[in-house]
């Protein structure tokens, strides 16, 4: 008699994981993306209705700390993505000397910037200098800095505000892959986020050069910024707008907690910062939940 043979456990998980990481690198990421663009704008009432509610069912939106917390009074599912959340709701630190956190979702990872290097989870990193677009003169000013990766999940607020005040130096848009950005695709997918679509945003503060930037994902149909709008690729090609030397008609000067952009659809913020120039606080730690302006970090 042949003996039984008991798979591993957790195998299961493991091959539905496989597989859906598989399917992404078949999946046309763009045209899917544009097809979630047209249907997230749909505003015949009984479809953007039903979707909307099913939302909020599916992953318990808390939407008595929206704006607007009736469902049915936003245009389109988009509107209601982007919704504005009551200004109680998110109080932004008045510390001077801490970082305020940019965007409600989950820490994925923080730490050091070890050389050009950042630790994206087990087994996987991938280079600044790739990451911004090879870019070799703005990687060097984040060389030896620090970094943090915030995922946002559908649930939660997709507006992105400022964890310092910043003056706005060089905006890049950064063209590539869509691939979904959630726990699952971080641990198997190569170099991530140096891999998808990406807007780096490059201020100066106080405390020296700070980068903001926004990852596009799977349905992430475009993403935003509050000083140029939507953007949007053109061409297979990085892209970049300068906005110094100051003063121009261009001049953007931000304010701690205040928006700086926002994802049409959801996906991951990475913050980046020199050397020296902050220490992340004991609580941020990896799987955290975090909420817009609350203390992440102190500068030094």
């Amino acid at each position: 008699m042949n003996p039984v043979v008991t798979p591993p456990k957790g195998t299961p998980q493991k091959i539905a994981e496989a597989l859906f990481v598989g399917l992404q690198y078949l999946l046309p990421h763009h045209l899917l993306s544009w097809l979630m663009h047209s249907i997230t704008r749909i505003e015949a009432k009984g479809f953007k209705d039903t979707l909307i509610r099913r939302v909020i069912d599916w992953y318990k939106v808390d939407m008595q700390e929206a704006l607007e917390s009736d469902p049915s009074t936003y245009r389109s599912f988009n509107d209601f993505f982007t919704r504005a959340l009551r200004p109680d709701t998110r109080p932004v630190t008045q510390e001077t000397n801490k970082v305020a956190c940019p965007a409600d979702g989950a820490l994925n990872q923080a730490g050091d910037i070890e050389g050009d290097d950042l630790f994206q989870a087990k087994g996987h990193h991938y280079s600044l200098l790739e990451l911004l677009g090879g870019d070799p003169e703005m990687s060097q000013q984040f060389e030896e800095g620090s970094f943090a990766t915030i995922y946002l999940s559908p649930r939660d607020y997709h507006r992105v505000h400022m964890p310092l005040n910043g003056k706005l130096r060089k905006m890049v848009h950064v063209p590539g892959r869509l691939f979904s950005v959630n726990e699952t695709t971080s641990r198997m997918v190569p170099r991530l986020f140096a891999r998808n679509e990406r807007v780096i945003s490059l201020f100066d503060t106080d405390i020296g050069p700070m980068a903001v930037i926004l990852v596009g994902a799977i349905f992430v149909s475009s993403i935003d910024t509050v000083w140029a709008g939507t953007i949007t690729p053109v061409r297979e090609r990085v892209r970049s707008w300068n906005y110094q030397p100051q003063p121009t008609p261009q001049t953007v000067n931000l304010e701690k907690g205040e928006e700086m952009g926002r994802f049409n659809m959801g996906s991951t913020v990475i913050l980046l910062f020199g050397k020296d120039a902050i220490e992340w606080d004991e609580a941020f730690t990896a799987g955290a939940t975090l909420k817009v302006g609350e203390a992440i970090a102190t500068t030094t």
